[in-house]
């Protein structure tokens, strides 16, 4: 580990440490917050200690066609912006990251919008945005010697983790909440050869259980708790800067779970800032469901300063975390940034996944907030029509295939929750038709289906 090019600053009292001191569950000695990687310097320097732009956009974009392992990585492909390892040669990678930027035609029709696009994480090798952040911090647990991780998880963190230890050859263990994770997630965990522990308990309680068992044996945590998830966790804003040929967007709206993935991306941004490398940053905003909105509740009680803890409750189980870890770093990027927080209902996110669908962007639950908080913000005039905005997609449509065909079934929602909405979900479900094994039955069919 090269704490010579790294340090890790406590966000809460500016603790400063090396890498190598971070306690077990890296949490403060001192006040008992989360640490931030910070590189020696870097928003000091000026003129020509500065790394050159140009320079680095122009070996970024060569190293898409290169054949070296380490340069396919989307995340490895930065390097340059993450040296957390002593050797690189360490990094344990899938090939993560580089995943697509794509317009959302009809959404933005039906926004009046000219510029609406969805960044879907969910196509990284395990089908969700955590595999940025593992392929980082399981590099971390390699280099150090660790023999097994582990994570407390509602299902996208254990996969990418699992994968990623099966990729290193090392153990891996998974607390997760009992019957609150759809099987898609589990299963993989499961065939990446995790060993799987279901609790009688919640997201926040397996946190607990994980971060006593980390104290007493030498195994690696891997929850968002660690900083250096967040370094891989930031690179889709590399990816995005890149994508608008380094003008960035005017506004990202990224899912709020347990709040580090909006918290990596500002830091994404802001390093990007800080070296040179984009003239601003992008307005910030993150979505919560109405169910699980801890963050929310704390905008609008102390506009961001104290949070309290919620029992969450919501179908989009990868957003269902009540007590956020990262929501002080989270309030600080939707500040500073001029973002907003807000929440959506079950009805809204179900509609919102529908209408993705139906770009053929299929993604899980909990990515369609983004789309349906971004609704919110075009109906009350937060959000121009001449804006260019940014959706965060999380995680794969087959993560939680359940869920869908619950909603195409017309089995997933509430009477009272429809109510209201029958019309618009009645044109998008698109449920299986039984019909005789006759030309003439589907072709009957068909007529019926567009009459």
């Amino acid at each position: 580990m090269n704490d010579n090019l790294h340090q890790l600053r406590c966000f809460g009292c500016g603790e400063l440490i090396s890498g190598s001191d971070a306690r077990p569950d890296f949490r403060c000695a001192r006040c008992g917050d989360l640490f931030e990687v910070e590189y020696v310097g870097w928003s000091q320097r000026r003129g020509h200690d500065r790394p050159n732009p140009g320079a680095l956009k122009w070996l970024w974009r060569e190293r898409r066609s290169s054949l070296e392992t380490l340069d396919q990585s989307g995340v490895w492909r930065f390097r340059e912006l993450l040296p957390i390892l002593d050797s690189f040669g360490s990094a344990v990678t899938l090939r993560e990251g580089n995943t697509p930027l794509y317009p959302l035609i009809r959404a933005a029709k039906a926004l009046g919008m000219d510029q609406l696009f969805a960044k879907h994480q969910g196509m990284n090798p395990t089908g969700s945005f955590k595999d940025t952040g593992m392929t980082a911090a399981l590099s971390v647990a390699r280099e150090r010697g660790f023999e097994w991780v582990a994570c407390a998880s509602t299902g996208n963190t254990s996969a990418a983790m699992a994968a990623y230890a099966a990729r290193a050859g090392l153990r891996s263990l998974v607390l997760i909440p009992e019957g609150k994770i759809a099987w898609g997630k589990l299963s993989q965990a499961m065939d990446y050869g995790a060993v799987t522990c279901q609790l009688k308990t919640d997201f926040d309680g397996c946190v607990r259980v994980l971060t006593e068992i980390v104290r007493e044996a030498p195994i690696y945590l891997l929850n968002s708790v660690n900083p250096y998830r967040l370094e891989g966790q930031k690179t889709p804003a590399f990816e995005i800067a890149e994508a608008f040929d380094w003008a960035v967007p005017d506004h990202l709206i990224v899912p709020g779970g347990n709040l580090a993935n909006s918290s990596a991306l500002g830091k994404g941004f802001r390093e990007l800032h800080e070296l040179g490398l984009v003239a601003r940053m992008p307005r910030i905003s993150v979505i919560q469901a109405e169910g699980a909105n801890p963050l929310v509740r704390s905008f609008a009680t102390s506009k961001g300063a104290a949070m309290e803890p919620v029992e969450a409750h919501t179908r989009a189980t990868a957003i269902r975390i009540g007590n956020p870890a990262s929501w002080r770093k989270a309030a600080r990027v939707i500040q500073n940034t001029g973002g907003w927080c807000l929440d959506v209902t079950e009805t809204e996110i179900a509609i919102a996944k529908a209408e993705l669908g139906a770009e053929g962007l299929g993604c899980e639950p909990a990515s369609a907030v983004t789309l349906a908080g971004l609704k919110k913000l075009r109906a009350d005039g937060r959000v121009a029509a001449s804006e260019t905005v940014v959706l965060l997609l999380t995680g794969h449509t087959l993560k939680d295939a359940d869920y869908t065909i619950d909603f195409h079934r017309g089995t997933l929602l509430k009477e009272q929750e429809t109510a209201g909405h029958e019309a618009e979900i009645h044109a998008l479900r698109r449920n299986a038709i039984a019909v005789g094994a006759t030309p003439a039955a589907v072709l009957a069919a068909l007529k019926g289906s567009v009459g």
